[in-house]
């Protein structure tokens, strides 16, 4: 075990070790081989959805003794999409390098990653991949419904949804704020199939989950029961050797790339298996989520591409269901954390409910994937979801509309000269722009079109989107404003052409007048010290998963020198 390289012997550092560590481990949790599991845990009362994983820690916790091994609670940087400012995405990367190097630093065998909130799992993932010791994943799971007067409440999507009309005067600002009590109904993350829901399925498809947790509701009783068979799991995995990237192959991100497309997930997902991948030396790029997403078909009617919520999917027969009608698109070699194939894991799935969960032959969208977007304003990609787009404006020529900044777009949205052919371009709001890369780029409409009835406006931004929104918005576009991307060159009044039957993104503007262009260089983040420092020096593009340059690949697990 690599633990023993700490406690075994009889010297004066292994002394020092079993020592400090005998405050409630017995003297028998360091001889005999028994590997030491660390439970990396991002339970924060500061990151709402991740509230109730100190509850499911306890149950792995009960797995490892079970199974012979001896569980380690290692608290873990906690981000919560709702409450850090200015954007969780700042300290994704922050996450995952001091959790790589707590995984290395200390005295443990193996992992469970317990994660919620959406940058959690993906921070986790990527230092697992990095230190590559056996790991496994136990997603917290959403929150069950909330209703109001009567109506299901998908979080994240019906806020954006509600204060439109608001703003439309459709609903009061009274009624907006009675639905606030009804929207989180229990323990959990978002309900919808936004990111922190996607990127549970994105690590079952990946191999990382025990087969069948994703989607489990936090409030359910077999999340525990899953928590508890995934500490004996992790033991095992130490015994048997298997490794992150033993699991995460290029197989295996195919895989989720098909999985992406057929539960109609978050284009965040994009940004973090692009990120793990570099960690583990995989060999994935946009181009893979175009060509191996292109043709699979929406099979989950889950909000915001669709009706329902996570909970109605785990009642229909969950993630394994929707994956044994796409099992032909399926790797059949890439191998699951119990050594098995993950297409071995469907045999015995079932749809319940083809209402929430469509057949192959009737599904809502015969082709869901992520759409890849290049052209004169995005040369090295932006990215699309159609399945959450109106049809009407995949195809579209318009006036571009230009904001500066998130300030810039709040200050002037509602007094330009915009109508429902316009497209509003926000810029500066890339990873270093920002910096970060926030949640914006689902631009709020005018208060005078969305009085007219307007509902969907093209949208092109360098920033990112909640996993639950919708809309046709582009997002990503690389590279950004302020590393010198096309953005910055953009005026308002300029036609822009959006093709995405074509996977094209232009301004129609001749190459000459905007090489004479000045690009706009003002708004962009300049941070003086600290990690916001470190990270816009170091931040690479979106499509490299937005990781830092030096943090990109492994390091292993290996420490040479002792602290004493």
């Amino acid at each position: 075990m690599r633990s023993s390289q700490w406690y075994g012997g009889t010297d004066r550092n292994a002394y020092i070790h079993r020592a400090w560590m005998r405050r409630g481990l017995p003297r028998e949790a360091f001889e005999g081989g028994r590997p030491h599991i660390a439970i990396a845990n991002t339970a924060s009362d500061l990151t709402p959805c991740n509230m109730h994983l100190d509850e499911v820690a306890q149950s792995v916790k009960q797995g490892v003794w079970e199974a012979g091994g001896v569980p380690l609670n290692l608290p873990s940087l906690s981000l919560g999409e709702t409450n850090v400012r200015p954007t969780a995405m700042l300290w994704r990367n922050l996450a995952a390098m001091a959790a790589e190097e707590m995984f290395r630093a200390n005295p443990i065998d193996g992992l469970v990653l317990l994660g919620g909130c959406d940058k959690t799992i993906p921070a986790l993932l990527m230092a697992a991949a990095s230190v590559d010791l056996p790991a496994v994943v136990v997603p917290g799971g959403p929150m069950l419904t909330g209703h109001f007067r009567g109506v299901p409440l998908g979080c994240g999507t019906d806020v954006w949804r509600l204060s439109e009309e608001v703003r439309a005067g459709t609903l009061s600002q009274e009624a907006f704020l009675a639905s606030e009590s009804a929207m989180i109904r229990s323990k959990g993350h978002c309900n919808t199939m936004g990111t922190a829901s996607t990127m549970a399925c994105m690590a079952e498809a990946l191999g990382m989950t025990l087969p069948g947790t994703a989607g489990t509701p936090a409030p359910d009783s077999r999340l525990l029961e899953r928590a508890h068979d995934s500490g004996r799991l992790a033991v095992d995995l130490v015994r048997e050797g298997r490794t992150p990237s033993q699991v995460m192959t290029r197989g295996a991100f195919l895989n989720a790339v098909v999985t992406l497309a057929a539960v109609g997930g978050s284009t965040n997902a994009v940004v973090h298996l692009l990120a793990i991948a570099g960690r583990l030396g995989v060999d994935l790029t946009l181009d893979d989520f175009d060509r191996t997403g292109a043709g699979v078909p929406l099979l989950v009617d889950l909000q915001p591409a669709g009706r329902h919520l996570m909970d109605d999917l785990h009642r229909a027969g969950g993630l394994l269901a929707v994956l044994k009608e796409v099992a032909d698109l399926l790797d059949p070699g890439a191998v699951t954390v119990t050594g098995r194939p993950l297409v071995g894991h469907l045999g015995d799935a079932e749809i319940w409910d083809e209402t929430v969960i469509r057949r192959r032959a009737s599904p809502l969208l015969d082709d869901a994937g992520i759409a890849v977007l290049r052209g004169n304003l995005a040369p090295r990609g932006a990215v699309i979801k159609p399945a959450a787009a109106s049809p009407g404006l995949l195809r579209h020529r318009g006036r571009a509309i230009v904001f500066d900044s998130v300030e810039d777009l709040r200050a002037r949205l509602d007094t330009v000269d915009a109508d429902e052919t316009s497209v509003l371009v926000l810029r500066g709001c890339g990873p270093r722009g920002y910096p970060g890369m926030p949640e914006v780029g689902n631009l709020p409409l005018p208060a005078k079109l969305l009085a007219k009835g307007v509902r969907d406006m093209v949208r092109i931004s360098d920033a990112r989107m909640s996993g639950t929104a919708y809309g046709t918005v582009v997002l990503h576009a690389a590279p950004e404003a302020a590393v010198g991307g096309p953005l910055a060159l953009l005026r308002t009044g300029d036609p822009v052409v959006l093709d995405v039957p074509a996977r094209r993104l232009d301004v129609d503007v001749p190459a000459e007048e905007l090489a004479r262009r000045e690009p706009v260089t003002t708004g962009f983040a300049a941070p003086a010290r600290g990690w916001e420092r470190l990270y816009v020096d170091h931040v690479l593009q979106a499509d490299q998963g937005a990781d830092l340059d030096f943090l990109v690949g492994s390091s292993g697990h290996e420490v040479s020198r002792e602290s004493h």
